[in-house]
């Protein structure tokens, strides 16, 4: 499996007020919505949703942030990245054949970021430990290793970016550890990297990084457990570390779920479908 999943996307809290842990997504919180859509593969209303809420809170991070998420998870589910990158064999995933990404998306997307990180810093020079901010930066690093790995196939490129964010991950949760969307950043990177052969994480700790499996299913328990922007995305990757590890009941489980909240979402339907 890919080691740069991550710490993939989507963040958090508007301005200072933090939902509760494992809070369900509400319709009625403006980017609780935007959320719901995207994860629902309505990536048109999650635009709209997230463009609104810039307009309502200008200066605030997490809009631009979320907008560049809904493009990047918009290519995901045109390109099938997700079906291919979770659901498949390390050899085949090996042999997958390069997506040819859309260049105008890219374009937004990469916009989306910057604007987001001059926002974040604009807020960081003021207050050096705003969670807010903090947790912005940690999901746009995410956000940027994903389209490099997953779309790109920039494996190295991307590890570097996966890196930063699980650092500054670190530093959010020691200024605010209720912050349970951002084990994920850290979780993802010890999980996928403990998947690879002994040579494999030797050269990747080189470069900085974690390997260890059972840390990072600890910590995408509690992302999946407790979390909330990232609550849904941290039980997907739970159900993929279960097939892996064949345990198809809590895969199905897990994926049950996932599939009566959001039922527009085809790769939960599809994966469903095989295990049954």
């Amino acid at each position: 499996m890919n080691p740069s999943f991550g710490p993939v996307l989507l963040f958090a809290l508007a301005q200072m007020v933090w939902s509760p842990a494992g809070a369900v997504l509400s319709p009625s919180d403006p980017l609780d919505r935007g959320y719901r859509q995207m994860y629902d593969l309505q990536f048109p209303e999650a635009h709209a949703t997230f463009r609104s809420y810039e307009d309502l809170h200008p200066g605030d991070p997490l809009g631009p942030t979320s907008d560049a998420a809904a493009y990047l998870f918009g290519e995901f589910d045109r390109l099938g990245v997700l079906q291919t990158e979770l659901f498949v064999d390390d050899q085949a995933f090996k042999h997958w054949k390069k997506p040819a990404p859309d260049p105008a998306v890219r374009e937004a997307f990469q916009q989306a970021l910057a604007k987001s990180n001059e926002e974040a810093d604009a807020v960081l020079q003021e207050s050096a430990d705003d969670r807010n901010a903090l947790l912005a930066k940690v999901f746009d690093l995410g956000l940027q290793a994903d389209y490099l790995s997953l779309i790109e196939k920039r494996n190295l490129a991307a590890l570097g970016y996966t890196k930063q964010g699980g650092l500054l991950a670190q530093k959010l949760l020691a200024v605010a550890p209720n912050s349970y969307d951002a084990y994920l950043a850290v979780g993802v990177e010890n999980y996928m990297l403990g998947l690879r052969s002994a040579p494999e994480r030797w050269i990747f700790r080189l470069y900085g990084a974690e390997a260890d499996k059972d840390r990072g299913i600890r910590n995408l328990e509690l992302t999946a457990e407790k979390g909330h922007y990232l609550l849904p995305l941290a039980r997907l990757l739970l159900a993929v570390a279960a097939l892996r590890d064949n345990d198809r009941n809590h895969a199905r489980e897990l994926l049950e779920g996932l599939a009566k909240e959001f039922p527009n979402n085809r790769l939960y339907q599809t994966e469903l479908s095989r295990l049954r």
